[in-house]
């Protein structure tokens, strides 16, 4: 497949300064770097593609044989394969923004090694497990048991992968520095060592308990407080009950994710609690003093003032969800019940009711921001 012209794989004119040069080909190699995008072939294409381009443009002998004869001028002075030049631009190229090429390309803020190499002493990893409870454990706290699976320190060994008596040696490919680095364009780019794995270091002869992994894997069964209030998706800590750490370090975090199961009556806004209790019309006419059931199992007195409206919100303080000192408060929403079938007594005096009242044959519309605001 034919080369594509040097100028539009950089996407400048062909009168570009040499900046211009330096500028469009660091936008495209933060772009297509393989390590920002493992194993993608065509980001790796236009990443070499455009590491040659800048590597003949910002040459002052190749450029002007380029402009004059094409991919011809420059075929066999090195383009694409000598580095040393884009090398020594380097630090032009990305002064005053290094730290944050290599934060993009190899991550930052992560636990490092103590050691001098990728093998010292590092946490563990940290673990997951999540966990669905009842409605009435999330809003009063409670105490579950989990059991769940976690590497930990290999007894034998102490966590150091090797057995009693033996030691480790420093990796020869590496040195101990757990890296072997290789040229990409005008990058030095690192990876973990294949002989150790990263570690910096061989085992020459493995615990056999551990087979020289330094952990083992084993259950547990831990009891988990679940604290009063706790809200859906929520997530408590148990620290230092994750994975065993390399060669010894400590443990990680056990992040347990909390589930709650809907109730069957009520439900939560913050630390309020709603549920709905359906009256009687004449309940809703009369008035009344009815029990409700609240969410700990007590039975509350309330009373229904007479000439209550349908969905009207009644409020019962400190019946809510615990937060601290205090708690939120209980909303019953009043759901008045319409007979479907009447009696032939309770027909008559509904009949009579409606003649003492005199109802309206043609009633006067409602708004419904009216109706909202009730």
């Amino acid at each position: 497949m034919a080369k594509r012209d040097y100028y539009e794989v950089l996407g400048i004119q062909k009168d570009a300064s040499k900046d211009d040069i330096k500028k469009a080909y660091r936008k495209l190699a933060i772009q297509y770097h393989p390590d920002k995008n493992p194993g993608n072939k065509e980001a790796e294409e236009k990443f070499k593609e455009a590491t040659e381009a800048y590597e003949i443009l910002s040459d002052d002998q190749k450029r002007p044989a380029y402009d004059q004869f094409g991919h011809a001028g420059v075929e066999g002075m090195g383009g694409g394969q000598d580095f040393s030049q884009a090398f020594r631009g380097f630090e032009d190229i990305f002064s005053g923004d290094l730290g944050g090429i290599f934060e993009t390309f190899f991550g930052g803020g992560g636990r490092r090694s103590s050691g001098g190499g990728q093998g010292g002493v590092r946490q563990g990893a940290n673990l997951r497990y999540d966990i669905e409870i009842p409605f009435k454990d999330a809003i009063f706290g409670s105490k579950v048991e989990i059991q769940y699976s976690r590497n930990e320190s290999c007894p034998t060994c102490k966590g150091s992968g090797a057995a009693n008596g033996a030691g480790k040696k420093v990796c020869p490919t590496c040195q101990g520095s757990g890296q072997v680095r290789h040229s990409q364009g005008f990058f030095s780019v690192a990876s973990a060592c294949p002989s150790c794995g990263g570690e910096g270091y061989i085992i020459e002869h493995p615990c056999k308990d551990c087979g020289g992994t330094g952990t083992q894997k084993k259950r547990q069964k831990i009891m988990v407080t679940i604290p009063a209030g706790v809200e859906n998706g929520r997530r408590v800590v148990i620290p230092r009950q994750g994975d065993a750490g390399p060669n010894g370090g400590p443990p990680g975090d056990l992040y347990v994710f909390i589930r709650v199961k809907a109730h069957e009556y009520f439900e939560r806004q913050d630390d309020d609690l709603y549920c709905a209790v359906p009256i009687s019309i004449t309940q809703a006419s009369l008035g009344a003093d009815i029990q409700v059931p609240t969410l700990d199992g007590k039975t509350i007195k309330v009373k229904i003032p007479p000439g209550i409206q349908n969905g009207k919100l009644l409020r019962i303080r400190d019946e809510g969800v615990p937060n601290g000192s205090r708690r939120g408060n209980l909303y019953i929403k009043v759901i008045v019940q319409i007979p479907a079938k009447l009696s032939k007594r309770g027909r008559e005096l509904m009949e009579e009711l409606a003649k003492v009242e005199g109802e309206v044959d043609s009633p006067k519309p409602i708004s419904l921001s009216e109706l909202a605001g009730q």
